[in-house]
């Protein structure tokens, strides 16, 4: 049987012209196989594998050879230092996200009974790093994916925190509830927009990717229904598309929101966008 050292070899150039990270991938792959840490594979370079364990890991080369993405041949992804679970129900977490999570925490004191609502929760990230870092609020989330649901309470029951999960089409089956918080990473991306075409995005979930009014229709429909859930000086915080800030911006604005603000991602793109609940907020002109 091959050894580590070649078997990784041989994946790393299989997957050359597929992968910007071919070597990572092959060895991110090969430790979920075996179920070793990657400095195991450094120390033992000139083991070979188990046949069962060598036809296991190129089954999952081929795949992502096709663009199936890391994350959904393991199971599993990384995300504000924790390891979450994660399925083709969800999106993948990605680095955006902690922009969003950083900005609501700046909005949430430490002490206190909060209330905070996460909209389209997906495998659950926002909920739940939401809990943790704010252990004195009360979390609640929606989605429309059932089994989107299934798996956020399965990384809420990993992870020791207590949400409270709708089947909701954004606020259709919440409580009569007012919110300190309601965020959102809704979809946002226009239907005709080529980034769809991308290998790692034709794996992902549409439904989660999606949205009409060239990426808009969301955004305006959990705006002007947010006020009804909203405490009288709560915020409304969503991540968006890096084009989309003054888009966002303007759709707050006319809902009367106020202190509106963007703030950008690790990449200094424009991401995320919020405003607060202002005395007009939701009153038509």
């Amino acid at each position: 049987m091959p050894s580590i050292k070649t078997t990784l070899s041989e994946a790393q150039h299989t997957l050359s012209t597929h992968s910007e990270s071919a070597l990572l991938d092959a060895e991110t792959l090969l430790c979920h196989v075996v179920n070793k840490p990657r400095t195991y594979l450094r120390a033992w370079p000139e083991k070979s594998l188990a046949t069962a364990e060598l036809n296991a890991f190129l089954a999952l080369i081929e795949q992502r050879k096709h663009g199936c993405p890391v994350a959904y041949l393991t199971g599993k992804k990384e995300f504000w230092s924790r390891e979450f679970s994660v399925s083709p129900e969800v999106l993948i977490p990605r680095p955006d996200t902690e922009c969003l999570i950083e900005q609501c925490l700046t909005l949430l004191p430490n002490t206190g009974t909060l209330t905070i609502l996460d909209l389209g929760t997906g495998s659950g990230i926002i909920a739940i790093i939401l809990a943790t870092e704010r252990p004195n609020a009360q979390l609640y989330a929606t989605d429309l994916s059932l089994a989107a649901l299934t798996l956020a309470q399965h990384n809420a029951t990993r992870h020791h925190v207590l949400i409270n999960f709708f089947h909701s089409n954004w606020f259709t089956a919440i409580p009569n509830l007012q919110f300190d918080l309601i965020v959102s990473n809704p979809p946002y991306i226009a239907p005709n927009d080529p980034h769809l075409f991308k290998a790692n995005l034709q794996h992902e979930p549409q439904h989660a990717l999606i949205a009409q009014e060239n990426g808009l229709a969301d955004f305006r429909q959990i705006t002007q229904s947010a006020p009804n859930f909203l405490k009288p000086d709560g915020f409304l915080a969503f991540e968006h598309g890096y084009n989309q800030a003054s888009a966002v911006q303007k759709i707050l604005h006319d809902s009367h929101f106020i202190n509106i603000a963007t703030h950008n991602d690790l990449a200094q793109l424009p991401r995320v966008t919020l405003g607060q609940m202002g005395l007009h907020t939701g009153k038509p002109y």
